[in-house]
């Protein structure tokens, strides 16, 4: 597993990346891929979501599939099942993105093979987020980037 994590890779696909489709992104606040979505638009990405069952979440349309999305992706962001990461593998291939990403818990060797063998950098099992506060520097936390340093106790007043 530690192949697919590696830090010099995360930080390329993090430095490198502009548009990011996260599949499985949902329109519920409460969800950890919602947090996930809002924190990295208001950190510059374009977050296009991948989710069928809406029109629209945090603002963005919101597409049926990958083949759908009419822009070019840089990174794929997988919430969803492990098992349904072969088949969005090879629609992250298809669609010419450059890396899968696979959030906590989405291990699936076949979908890491299928991405891998045509290119793609692979991460798994790693939160897009919290990498991206680890080695931008910004975390904070709530994961916003305050914009104040405050040598004060308790942090925010």
């Amino acid at each position: 597993m530690t192949a697919y994590q590696d830090p010099s890779t995360i930080q390329r696909v993090l430095h490198g990346a502009r548009t990011i489709a996260i599949v499985g992104l949902s329109n519920n606040e409460l969800r950890a891929s919602n947090f996930v979505g809002y924190y990295l638009k208001r950190h510059g990405y374009r977050v296009i979501p991948v989710n069928p069952r809406e029109s629209t979440i945090l603002g963005e349309t919101s597409y049926p599939s990958l083949t759908d999305v009419p822009v070019p992706v840089d990174v794929v962001d997988v919430f969803r099942a492990p098992d349904a990461l072969p088949g969005i593998a090879r629609e992250a291939v298809a669609i010419g993105a450059t890396a899968l990403w696979c959030q906590f818990g989405v291990i699936n060797d076949e979908g890491n093979r299928i991405a891998e063998e045509a290119g793609l950098s692979v991460v798994v099992d790693r939160c897009l987020k919290i990498e991206h506060a680890r080695y931008v520097g910004r975390m904070h936390w709530l994961g916003f980037n305050t914009q104040r340093i405050t040598a004060v106790r308790g942090g925010l007043q």
